[in-house]
């Protein structure tokens, strides 16, 4: 699936991963491959995923929303 990280200020990363792990307003969830559709809030915590070249990264945000449409990942955060 691929993935694609923005800030205000710049684009942090894009490129294929395997899962991530996101911080959510109701509690941490980790989106797969084929998941379903959705756009959720995000609260300050730490956002892990699996890229499939440079293994597992990390980055902590402060709050921002992530939207999941056909294996398309977009996070927009306040680092």
């Amino acid at each position: 699936m691929e993935l694609i990280v923005l800030t205000p200020d710049k684009k942090v990363f894009e490129g294929k991963i395997s899962s991530i792990t996101v911080p959510g307003v109701d509690g941490e969830f980790e989106v797969l491959e084929n998941h379903a559709a959705i756009v959720a809030s995000l609260q300050a915590g730490d956002v892990s995923f699996l890229a499939q070249e440079g293994g597992k990264q990390e980055l902590a945000i402060q709050s921002g929303f992530i939207e999941v449409l056909d294996n398309k990942v977009s996070l927009l955060v306040q680092e």
